[in-house]
């Protein structure tokens, strides 16, 4: 390979990892913002897996978007979503994976309970179309901690890797488990 070809393939490596660097830094503020279209449009049309644990696994955009408007598009749900530490591998010029770290604080002023999570996403990518999206991601929880609060005192529900569905929902119904 000539040296400019050299260049060339080094150059179109590093556009594709800062465009998927803001393929992921859009999905996460449109989650933050209440934005399900704008959320769907950064996955792959058609067939994809998205496996988020306890939340569900979905085979396609549209049934990730729907729960999400469900479940998370209300002035009383306040979320915060931080991608971090991405490490992003340009497999060839259609094809990528990454992992990155998440920092999610939720804040439910409706039943006052604040939980915030740590995990990481394990995530493929394909370009379509000259755009990078996300063709299947996995999202695991590493660490988990709910808690209310009454007033300002807060007190703490769960504190662990991840809590069962059970506990999630008596956090989220405001009953103690």
């Amino acid at each position: 390979m000539a040296p400019i070809d050299q260049l060339e393939t080094r150059l179109r490596k590093l556009e594709d990892v800062e465009a998927i660097r803001r393929l992921k830094a859009r999905y996460l503020a449109c989650c933050d913002l209440k934005d399900p279209q704008g959320m769907r449009d950064c996955f792959a049309s058609g067939l994809v897996r998205i496996d988020y644990g306890e939340i569900g696994v979905f085979e396609n955009r549209d049934q990730l978007a729907a729960l999400f408007e469900q479940l998370g598009c209300h002035p009383h749900i306040v979320e915060m979503h931080h991608g971090v530490n991405p490490q992003i591998d340009v497999l060839d010029e259609t094809q990528a994976r990454g992992t990155w770290g998440l920092h999610y604080q939720m804040i439910d002023t409706r039943s006052r309970v604040i939980t915030q999570l740590g995990a990481h996403y394990e995530d493929e990518y394909r370009k379509i179309d000259g755009h990078w999206k996300i063709s299947a991601t996995r999202c695991v929880v590493t660490s988990t901690l709910v808690a209310s609060y009454e007033e300002t005192v807060p007190g703490v529900r769960f504190a662990g890797v991840q809590a069962s569905g059970a506990q999630t929902m008596a956090a989220a119904l405001d009953v103690k488990s």
